[in-house]
């Protein structure tokens, strides 16, 4: 497979520092959180109430985000949903009411909306067929990378007062936007002129509906499930493990922290070879196949070792998935690179609201529970590999 271009690595660069200040700034802020939240004599729900708000911004604007960033370019939205999710971060710290918090997210939702489709198909734009799962690899990494180091920079941060960290995102968040102005625009202006201007009418549900009709449809519903499952298993991990093995806080921390870091070593040094070795579809076969398995052997317990072991390799062919089908749908794209970034990032959504809620009530139900249905959801997700997409069967074929 074929070495980054010098002239792609520079950009590529940007945006993986980009992204990894954007996800810095918001995994800060996530363990102050319920704390941050006493001040407003709120607790868990209100939590929740504004992970959601988060979710729904970034679900309804993700495929218009996309859209303008073929009409208008790749630049501009990268730098508009920058300066968003730093207005967002700055109205969390100074807000005095539980209102002004919900708002605050919802800003902050629409700033990730429109960024990471413009990311995904600045790449896109960037790279070769052969090129382009190590540049989605890289972008995976650094934002895992960054959600990794987040909670406990936060923590830290926190010590100087409790809405310093949400200060200091917003620094974070506005160096990675004047960044971005020394970063060149990827897509010509006759591919911008060419595209026209979204129609509001189709801001969600009309585009999801002519989802449908793409090539790629089985591709955003396999980022749909291994979203659901990748939020099945964070949402009640550190509840399960409590409740199972008796860890603390401390423990269960090294847990994440280790299974995080293993991801990002996969997609940094790891996928791209695999990819080489197996090619995109029986790379994703297996990966569906050792997701669901890990999920199932999660119910056993027996040590730290082991438990080390499963979650390991969850997140290592959890790590595999995503950057793969970004690849599969990026060149089965076309010239449409942004609004098949949009429309990814909308799936990842509805994985993102749908994992912790369905979740959350199957573990009062039962702690298995949440795995058990993971994992059958993850496996049966195969049956969606058996087509790939024209543009893409062609570079396949030797691999299948």
């Amino acid at each position: 497979m074929s070495s980054l271009s010098k002239s792609a690595k520079f950009p590529l660069f940007i945006l993986m520092l980009n992204l990894f200040i954007a996800l810095l700034g918001q995994g800060m802020v996530i363990p102050i959180l319920p704390e941050y939240l006493k001040q407003f004599n709120a607790a868990g729900a209100a939590a929740g109430y504004l992970i959601a708000a988060f979710g729904a911004a970034q679900f309804i604007f993700s495929p218009v985000g996309g859209q303008l960033s073929d009409r208008l370019g790749r630049k501009p939205m990268l730098i508009a949903g920058l300066l968003l999710t730093v207005i967002s971060d700055l109205m969390f710290a100074v807000g005095n009411t539980l209102t002004i918090l919900y708002i605050a997210r919802f800003i902050g939702g629409i700033g990730v909306g429109i960024m990471v489709p413009a990311n995904m198909a600045y790449v896109a734009d960037m790279t070769t067929p052969d090129t382009r799962a190590k540049g989605m690899g890289y972008l995976g990494a650094s934002m895992n990378l960054g959600m990794v180091l987040g909670p406990g920079l936060g923590g830290l941060i926190a010590e100087l007062g409790i809405r310093i960290p949400y200060f200091f995102a917003g620094a974070l968040g506005f160096v990675a936007m004047l960044l971005c102005f020394f970063m060149p625009e990827t897509l010509p202006r006759e591919m911008r002129a060419a595209a026209g201007l979204p129609d509001r009418k189709e801001s969600v549900t009309g585009m999801i509906r002519n989802s449908f009709r793409t090539s790629y449809f089985q591709y955003l519903l396999l980022i749909l499930i291994i979203t659901f499952g990748l939020m099945n298993y964070e949402t009640v991990y550190a509840l399960f493990v409590e409740q199972k093995y008796g860890y603390d806080a401390a423990q269960i921390s090294v847990l994440i922290t280790v299974g995080a870091v293993i991801g990002i070593i996969v997609q940094v040094w790891l996928l791209d070879r695999f990819i080489k070795r197996l090619g995109e579809m029986k790379l994703i076969r297996i990966s569906l196949v050792m997701t669901a398995a890990a999920l199932l052997l999660m119910l056993f317990t027996v040590n730290l070792g082991y438990l080390l072991l499963v979650s390991g390799l969850f997140f290592a062919f959890n790590a595999f998935l995503r950057p793969t089908l970004s690849t599969i749908i990026a060149n089965a794209a076309g010239d449409r690179q942004g609004y098949a970034a949009g429309l990814s990032t909308t799936y990842t959504s509805i994985g993102s609201i749908l994992g912790p809620v369905i979740a959350g009530q199957l573990f009062d139900w039962h702690i298995h529970m949440p795995y058990i249905l993971g994992a059958g959801i993850l496996a049966s997700a195969l049956f969606l590999t058996l087509h790939a997409p024209k543009t893409h069967q062609k570079r396949t074929a030797a691999h299948d």
